[in-house]
């Protein structure tokens, strides 16, 4: 996490065994075996604690004490180690607490401790309530507004900055630790939102501080962008690191270190973006300040980016170029079994799949699966799965969905219990409902699609394109299933996320439209079905022309429709397979393509 400034008062990076000391509490008593144990478990009214606890509370050197003692705990290990250091910890926050005015820099440090120890044990949930408690302590109460405020993170510099605080560094320093850490642990629970909106709010208090040039503001700056990256709020963060690289280039030296950072992390949006050309420019200059700098494994990862964007620009000489580069740099300095070797693999078997040599893909991806199988020591779960996923899109694309499958299985099976890892896992969910329902296991599909879609919920991504396209093939999956009622309610809301988020013309938007038509048909609303035909029939027109085959499919239908609007009121109702036939033949053939566009494929 990006530092505010530095600090007398910080604690050390590492401490001495502590002392056998003394406590100024008063021991207690074990508690009775006694039957009557029992009874307080009850959910009475707890007992008064007794009066000696009580009045050890307005000992002005307890709180400090037990501060020290619970960081003391966290260093050694000794004695209970986390539980240990947890309960001094929150002890301290209760004297420091009960000391009121003067003691709120060091009440919030108790509670930092807390939180810290709490996702240590992997119960971020609960450090949540701590860490806003820490904040409320230190943050000052905001100047007068004069309407309503941006959204945290956006347009910073646009944004009148706040006064900084009168009470001194430290104050702030508290505050703006305080906001960060409550933002990486929303990260960590997947909720983005949650966690863009602490750090932006710590970033405002940090250059109130310090001002909106120090390098440190930089350096967090470049911290909210990558988390902008992970939401897939690509202007946001291009905003942000364009700030972060001119605070760099203004402050270090030519050709830093820190600047070639930024420029990765550009490039990075800048693909994302479509901007190839943009994006290759920042790796180019990183590349070169890298190998300036004798960083020579950097310089092979950064020849890996390159690689990936000379194959998007279809220059695909160049692109094998520059893997088989990077191939060369990372077997002699990490070894054949290490996964970035893999990695490589992985792209050289995607890059030889486009270009229709498919003995060679297959060659590569079975070398990338050897070293996966059995990877160096050290290696990063997350980072395997995201090669077994890359290669199962790979499989997917050979037409051997069931290895594709395997593999996805492989993929989440090392995730699913790793914190900070939902939206990835719901990724790997959603792919695996595409390839369910192209082999016709729907239920299995609409299984996988279901849990997927409830941890975006959790996460707080329920406005992204990406879930709106995954509600539509829930929604599909659930008319082969013959759930009618909950596939119309799927495709009204995808239709609502995609107006929002691509348009009303998009033709991702257009698909849901058309799947709404065939499911209000198929319920009997026949006017609200014409109606939407008649729009989507309207935009292919102008974007595709009148003899584009997809605007001749939707001009039978909606002439059937029209033609049955005119019958008496007990028309033959049609059959499901019949309404969606033409559409589930087209979802199965480029369900692929349609989820290429979210980073599900390569």
């Amino acid at each position: 996490m990006p530092g505010l400034a530095a600090s007398d008062n910080s604690p050390p990076a590492a401490a001495p065994p502590p002392r056998r000391l003394s406590s100024p509490l008063p021991r207690r008593a074990p508690p009775s075996p006694s039957p009557s144990t029992s009874s307080r478990a009850k959910p009475r009214k707890p007992p008064a604690a007794p009066a000696e606890a009580d009045e050890s509370l307005d000992n002005p050197d307890l709180g400090p004490f037990l501060l020290k003692q619970a960081r003391d705990a966290m260093v050694s290990g000794e004695g209970g180690g986390a539980a240990r250091a947890l309960e001094f910890a929150e002890r301290a926050a209760r004297a420091l607490e009960r000391r009121g005015e003067g003691s709120e820099l060091e009440l919030a440090m108790s509670l930092h401790v807390a939180a810290a120890i709490h996702c240590g044990l992997g119960r971020h949930a609960d450090a949540i309530p701590v860490l806003e408690r820490a904040v409320a302590v230190v943050t000052p109460p905001p100047p007068p507004a004069e309407g309503e405020g941006e959204a945290a993170g956006e347009n910073h510099q646009q944004q009148p900055q706040p006064e900084a605080d009168q009470r001194g560094e430290e104050w702030s320093l508290a505050a703006f630790s305080g906001w960060m850490q409550l933002g990486d642990t929303h990260a960590m629970l997947g909720r983005m939102d949650e966690s863009i909106a602490c750090y932006g709010k710590g970033l405002e208090i940090q250059m109130a501080a310090l001002g909106d040039r120090d390098p440190r503001v930089a350096e967090t700056c470049r911290y909210l962008a990558e988390a902008h990256v992970q939401a897939l709020q690509f202007d946001d963060a291009e905003k942000l690191c364009r700030k972060a690289l001119e605070i760099h280039r203004e402050h270090s030296a030519p050709a830093s270190l820190e600047e070639a950072s930024d420029r990765r992390l550009m490039a990075l949006i800048l693909d994302a973006k479509g901007d190839y050309d943009g994006a290759l420019e920042h790796l180019v200059l990183a590349s070169m300040t890298m190998v300036a700098n004798g960083r020579d494994i950097e310089v092979a990862t950064i020849d890996v980016s390159i690689g990936n964007t000379y194959l998007a620009l279809a220059r695909f000489d160049e692109a094998v170029f520059s893997y088989q580069k990077a191939l060369t740099v990372l077997k002699s300095a990490r070894g054949d079994d290490h996964p970035t070797v893999a990695s490589v693999y992985v792209r050289l078997a995607d890059l030889y799949h486009r270009t229709g040599r498919l003995r060679e893909s297959k060659s590569y991806c079975e070398n990338a699966l050897r070293v996966y199988a059995k990877p160096a020591p050290g290696a990063a779960p997350d980072e395997i799965a995201g090669g077994l996923m890359e290669i199962a899109a790979i499989y997917e694309a050979l037409g051997d969905l069931d290895e594709a499958l395997k593999l996805l299985q492989r993929a989440l099976k090392l995730l699913e219990d790793s914190p900070g890892q939902w939206s990835t896992v719901a990724g790997i969910e959603a792919q695996m409902g595409v390839l369910y329902y192209m082999i016709g296991r729907y239920a299995d599909s609409r299984n996988s699609f279901e849990s997927a879609v409830g941890k975006l919920r959790a996460s707080g991504e329920r406005k992204s394109a990406f879930f709106g396209v995954l509600l539509n093939q829930m929604g599909l999956a659930c008319v082969q299933l013959f759930k009618i009622d909950e596939a119309a309610q799927l495709f009204e809301e995808a239709r609502t996320v995609l107006e929002q988020e691509c348009g009303a013309t998009h033709p991702d938007t257009l698909g849901v439209y058309s799947n709404l038509a065939a499911i209000y048909d198929a319920m009997g609303r026949v006017e609200d079905a014409i109606e939407i035909l008649e729009h989507v029939l309207k935009v292919r027109e102008e974007k595709l022309g009148t003899a584009n085959p997809d605007v001749e499919d939707e001009k039978k239908r909606l002439a059937e429709l029209l033609k049955e609007a005119g019958r008496s009121r007990n028309r033959k109702q049609k059959s499901l397979e019949n309404l969606f036939g033409t559409n589930s033949q087209r979802a199965k053939k480029e369900a692929g393509r349609r989820w290429s566009n979210f980073g599900f494929r390569s």
